[in-house]
């Protein structure tokens, strides 16, 4: 049987690195693809271009399709601002699950300047964001999944309920 992934998706700050790491706790066999660290691969000196952010997320669910295709059970921890990039993963990935982190700008904000470990993200995001820099959300738009299989409000829900919600995603969809 093929692996399964799924994708967590939310602005920067909503919460995709604490419940991809709680989630891989939880489901050990599992592997994180996080495009933060992919992207100092793929682009060692990135611009943020539209340009590149194309070649990272079409790089990102292409391995997402390989692992899976050798029955890998993948977590995506990425963004993914653009909806097409999403559809692609759906298209390509036939047990993909998206689960959308919902969380107010303000509060992923306030998130960020605490946060101590990045996982490669960039620091200040969203202070940059306001220089102009091309975050998602504020200068860049970020596309709402319109039918994620799972929708979570980070701001309203603890993360052991979010998992336990996830997993039982996860166990419905191999039936």
């Amino acid at each position: 049987m093929s692996g399964i992934a799924i994708w967590i998706t939310g602005l920067p700050g909503s919460g995709k690195s604490t419940v991809a790491d709680a989630l891989k706790r939880a489901l050990s066999e599992f592997i994180i693809l996080r495009m933060d660290e992919l992207r100092k691969i793929v682009t060692p000196e990135p611009t943020y271009s539209d340009a590149e952010r194309e070649i990272v997320y079409r790089t990102l669910v292409y391995v997402t399709k390989i692992l899976t295709e050798h029955g890998h059970d993948v977590i995506i921890d990425a963004t993914g601002n653009l909806r097409r990039w999403r559809d692609l993963a759906r298209r390509l990935i036939p047990r993909y699950i998206e689960t959308y982190l919902r969380c107010p700008i303000e509060l992923c904000g306030e998130r960020e300047k605490q946060r101590i470990e990045t996982h490669g993200a960039p620091k200040d995001i969203y202070k940059k964001g306001a220089e102009g820099w091309p975050i998602p959300g504020m200068v860049v738009p970020y596309e709402e999944p319109l039918n994620p299989e799972i929708i979570i409000d980070t701001d309203k829900m603890l993360l052991k309920d979010t998992i336990e919600i996830i997993k039982r995603k996860i166990e419905a969809s191999s039936l």
